[in-house]
């Protein structure tokens, strides 16, 4: 199949125009509803995106930041495997298809063909059309839950979807993506203390399943997290468009995307030494760096007298391994 290559901006460019022809109040209703559901449950027997409507209203509100996320997580498992391309990849409750136009960023010299699974119509019918010409992809309709069966596929990526499912079928999901995948698992979920609990139990049944975690923890040991004490979580910045800004009501360029995310591999990986768990400090003459390393959690400080490795650290962002690989 010919298809042009995926990236933000060609994401954009199919979003473009993706509202014309629909009532503002209606748009704005949808929207309204969709930041309800996003910031409180919906049972698994109730599809939040019932229409067009709903689905365009969804697409343009939060399909950037669902790409930057499902690839910033892609991204740091390709980081710890860089000879490992997958050649398909199944996106369970994928919605739209944000995380499959995120695999084709990531692997765009050689993309995998995507199947995307969801039970809402509208939004696989939307994804189809936002993806002609640009992915090589499937869309099916499916029941995500207990009773689903994968077929076995290099990737599988869960996105921003065990909030909406019960903790039987959270577990359920995550052992079938685990027994599928034959290479890797990456599950995104909201960067907040309930998601980063919901990956943290989905990390330990991908470790109970004879994985090992390539991203972000630089081990596959216990999180040194105490409960309840903190979570972890990173950023994404995105951009926005003007049709963003339009559906959301913001004046800023961008926005941030916090999220939480395990991404673990059957094959053998080179997880980062450390991991920057918080925005970096930058004072004056030194950088502070808050770190998960395989001790534990650490902070790190590099100054001036530090040499090359001060400029790095000014220039490391909140995400990134650390220290960084030598030159050579």
């Amino acid at each position: 199949m010919n298809v042009s290559p995926a990236s933000a901006e060609s994401l954009r460019a199919a979003l473009a125009g993706l509202l014309d022809g629909l009532p503002p109040s209606q748009t704005a209703k949808a929207v309204d509803r969709l930041i309800a559901h996003y910031r409180g449950t919906t049972p698994t027997d109730a599809p939040v995106l019932r229409d067009r409507s709903d689905v365009a209203a969804y697409a343009a509100y939060r399909m950037p930041a669902t790409f930057e996320a499902a690839r910033g997580a892609l991204d740091a498992l390709r980081a710890a495997a860089p000879e490992w391309t997958p050649a398909t990849h199944t996106d369970v409750g994928g919605g739209t298809g944000a995380a499959g136009w995120a695999a084709a960023d990531v692997w765009d010299g050689r993309p995998p063909r995507t199947t995307v699974l969801d039970w809402a119509e509208p939004a696989l019918a939307l994804g189809r059309e936002l993806a002609g010409g640009v992915l090589d992809a499937e869309w099916r309709r499916e029941r995500i839950g207990t009773a689903l069966r994968l077929a076995e596929t290099d990737l599988v990526t869960v996105s921003y979807v065990l909030k909406e499912l019960t903790e039987g079928d959270r577990t359920a999901l995550v052992t079938e993506a685990a027994r599928a995948a034959r290479g890797a698992v990456v599950i995104v979920e909201p960067g907040t203390p309930d998601g980063y609990e919901r990956i943290i139990a989905a990390r330990s049944v991908l470790i109970g399943a004879g994985f090992t975690v390539a991203a972000p923890c630089p081990h596959s040991g216990a999180c040194p997290i105490a409960p309840g004490t903190d979570w972890c979580h990173f950023s994404a910045r995105v951009s926005r468009s003007s049709l963003h800004r339009q559906v959301k009501g913001g004046s800023l360029p961008y926005e941030d995307e916090k999220y939480a995310y395990v991404a673990a591999a059957r094959f053998p990986v080179a997880p980062a030494p450390g991991r920057v768990v918080r925005r970096p400090q930058i004072r004056k003459g030194l950088v502070l760096l808050d770190l998960c390393e395989p001790e534990g959690l650490g902070r790190a400080t590099v100054t001036k007298r530090h040499g090359p490795l001060y400029k790095q650290a000014r220039d490391a962002e909140w995400g990134d391994s650390w220290p960084p690989a030598e030159e050579g």
